[in-house]
């Protein structure tokens, strides 16, 4: 196992991989930015380095700095987290050439299916169910307007480039499409470089389902469950749950069945994701691989007892496989809210901030991943989520009812914060009975529903 590693993320994701490091006993460096420099990650870490200023373009985007600050101090591995440079295939060929173990897939297979047209043909000639869309990626209104045509409307418009919701946008018309394409082209070029566009034939009433899958380089494959992501607001992820409530045995067993299938025939290495639509009969459709750890990975591991992150560090350290399908046994049920530093009355505007008070939740079946203490300083240059709160429970009423005790008890001050929406949201029936689709936030919103008021209030 390597004896130091260089974190190159922030905030919850980058305690989340030093407090690993330290109980497999590896020094960590944290990579830091000028406004992170008291992070909670930086503070943990035992060779805290700072790279650049705020901007993440100069500093955890600035492939240079990141590899430089990784020479400088011996580190023999490079843990990207969640987001920044995890799905690079220029920064993993760049670590490569410097003899650097990159924590993800290859390059090659990063590259392989960097844009994610290149990961649906790839399914589809595996024989992967997808959804109906543009082979290649688009640059210009005219070109839009024409595989729209042929498509159908309405049509998703998606970077090629990258995820996260940033960019995405729905277009009904082809007056909507003419509108929409350069915002999302801009957005996708400022947060990916790729002002590649893609289209989708936009689905209906879809649940977003996704396959956690680890895979070794020794050709094994595992399906650790499926999680539930349908809870969205702007196409990002709010609440995830495994296992996914309503999925019949058999549409379970087809969805992983195309999820090992799809990393096999892409030759995937590492932790990562496949991403599913499920339609009101439960058939499937492929949507996109997170080749990277996921926000949400939490949930997994406490339905299956597996530590997705030392697991990571284990498959790029090339360890011989430990685990089999057999050994993958999946228990009770997990939910994960996302905590972000938001204002859902202001359709979710980011806030940053002094965090004047902060009390995590605990008490049975309740995990916590957070780089929040009072004092810190939220900044206004980055993405907003502050902490997860996750509940475990013997099924999902119980789990439910712990997280739901679990957000009344947090407190967090100085910082508006989604927790009273959340705790709006998972009250709804919508999630209580599990037909909660991708687009209840967002109609919700359409509506005017008052959020952090109950159901009961709203009919009174």
């Amino acid at each position: 196992m390597f004896s130091r590693l260089l974190v190159a993320n922030r905030g919850e994701i980058a305690v989340r991989i030093v407090r690993c490091c330290h109980e497999l006993g590896i020094e960590t460096i944290c990579v830091y930015s000028e406004a992170d420099r008291d992070s909670l990650a930086v503070r943990l870490a035992d060779h805290p380095i700072c790279i650049g200023p705020a901007p993440s373009a100069r500093s955890y985007l600035h492939i240079p700095s990141v590899i430089q600050a990784a020479l400088l101090t011996g580190a023999e591995a490079i843990h990207p987290g969640a987001g920044f440079l995890a799905e690079d295939a220029r920064f993993a060929e760049i670590c490569e050439q410097y003899g650097i173990v990159f924590i993800g897939p290859p390059a090659a297979v990063l590259k392989a299916v960097g844009e994610k047209t290149l990961a649906k043909q790839a399914m589809q000639a595996a024989g992967v169910p997808v959804i109906p869309g543009s082979p290649e990626p688009l640059r210009s209104v005219v070109d839009a307007a024409r595989a729209a045509d042929q498509i159908g409307y309405p049509v998703m418009l998606k970077p090629a480039g990258g995820g996260g919701g940033k960019g995405m946008r729905i277009a009904r018309t082809p007056a909507d499409l003419e509108r929409l394409f350069p915002l999302s082209q801009s957005e996708a070029a400022a947060s990916f470089s790729n002002d590649g566009i893609y289209l989708e034939r936009y689905l209906e009433h879809m649940r977003h389902i996704e396959v956690q899958i680890l895979a070794d380089s020794h050709g094994h494959i595992l399906a650790l469950g499926e999680r539930n992501c349908s809870a969205q607001r702007f196409h990002q992820k709010l609440i995830e749950e495994a296992p996914s409530p309503g999925l019949p045995e058999a549409a379970r067993k087809a969805i992983w069945a195309s999820a090992v299938c799809g990393a096999r025939a892409i030759h995937y290495c590492g932790a990562g994701t496949m991403e599913f639509l499920v339609d009101e009969q439960n058939n499937h459709f492929f949507l996109e691989i997170n080749k990277r750890i996921q926000v949400e990975h939490p949930v997994t591991e406490a339905i299956s007892g597996i530590d997705l992150v030392k697991e990571q560090l284990r498959i790029a350290d090339g360890e011989a496989p430990r685990l089999t399908q057999d050994d993958v046994v999946l228990r009770g049920h997990a939910i994960e809210c996302r905590i972000n530093a938001e204002d859902p009355s202001q359709r979710f505007k980011a806030q940053a901030g002094v965090v004047s008070g902060y009390l995590p939740p605990g008490g049975p079946g309740i995990r916590v991943d957070s780089h929040l203490y009072a004092g810190y300083v939220v900044p206004p240059f980055y993405d907003s989520l502050v902490a997860k709160i996750i509940a475990w429970g013997a099924d999902r009423s119980e789990a439910l009812a712990r997280l739901v005790r679990a957000l009344d008890e947090c407190w967090i001050e100085g910082v508006t914060t989604n927790i009273a929406f959340q705790r709006w949201l998972l009250g709804t029936t919508a999630f209580a009975d599990g037909t909660l689709t991708t687009e209840f936030v967002s109609q919700s919103l359409l509506e005017g529903v008052p959020f952090g008021r109950s159901e009961a209030e709203d009919e009174a």
